[in-house]
This record gives structure tokens, sequence and C-alpha cells, in this order.
């Protein structure tokens, strides 16, 4: 019988098994989203709940429980200052596994740990500011003066240092 048997245990020590989960921790609170296998993805879900649970109440202990698990401040800081604050009025349920396929090597289900409310950033797209910023800062640029050849490149080889001031 299984009975109060609660953890996966990987078919590692207890220190591997503790290391691997820390590490897998670490991952998602940096990346928010991290590609695991799928029994590591589900046996992590609830350590990850609980540290989003403890980031919720930003007090002493709260952050001092979750600095065991991620033993890096700048971690406990993004997780009360960034992560905590984005399920204040969610009950549960800060995590999901999506399954994605299976790895080539040893044919592992693989699948995908991430948090339910993703901040998203913007990679190709600029917001409007920007765009104006850039076309502002290309109207006040000098504008360049156009090559001639070979001319051109040989005065610039000469020029004083004058020249080169003005």
């Amino acid at each position: 019988m299984r009975h109060r048997k609660k953890s996966e245990k990987f078919s590692r020590p207890r220190a591997q098994r503790k290391a691997l989960i820390k590490s897998l921790l670490r991952s998602l609170v940096i990346y928010e989203r991290i590609a695991t296998t799928e029994s590591k993805a589900k046996a992590l879900r609830s350590w990850a709940d609980k540290l989003i649970t403890w980031a919720k109440t930003d007090t002493v202990s709260n952050r001092r429980l979750s600095y065991r698990l991620l033993e890096n401040h700048a971690l406990v800081k993004r997780l009360f200052d960034n992560i905590g604050p984005r399920f204040k009025d969610v009950g549960g349920g800060y995590t999901r596994v999506v399954d994605f396929g299976f790895r080539k090597g040893d044919g592992a289900k693989l699948s995908f740990l991430e948090l339910t409310r993703i901040e998203r950033k913007l990679k190709g797209k600029k917001s409007e500011e920007e765009k104006e910023k850039k076309i502002k800062k290309e109207k006040e640029a000098p504008k360049k003066e156009e090559k001639r050849g070979i001319v051109s490149g040989v005065k610039k080889m000469f020029r004083s240092k004058k020249d080169i001031q003005e």
C-alpha cells in the first residue's frame, strides 16, 4: 500500500530530487513557462502553487519560506513584486500543465508547466510612443554626406583634426 508516500521519486536519491525541484522552481519564476517531462511538471505544480500562495501575502515569514526553496534574493523579490500581485484575486490554479509532444531520444512525454497569468511582452511590435520617438530622432539627426566613390574616401583619410571637430 502507498499510505503516506506523497512525493514522486524520479528514480533519484532525496538530495538530488530536492535539487531538481529547486532548480525547476527557479526556472519557473524566471521564465514563467518551462518545458519538462510530464511527471516532473505534475509533481512541480504543487510546489509552484505553494510558492505563489506565499507570494500573495507579502510577509517576512512568507519571504523566508520561499527563500528556502528558491535560495536567491532576486528571485524572491521577483516572486513577491511581480508574480504574487497578479494572483491576488485568484483562489487557486496558478499553474497549468500542457502536453506538447515526445522527446526524441527516449520518447518521454514532454509538457509545459506555465503560470496561468503570464505577463505578455511585445517583441516584434513597438508601441506608438516608441515609433514617434524614433521618427523624431531621425528628423533631428544631421543628414550625412552622400558618398561619391573613391574620391570621398581619399578626402576622409587626409582631413585635418580641425575639419573633423567642425
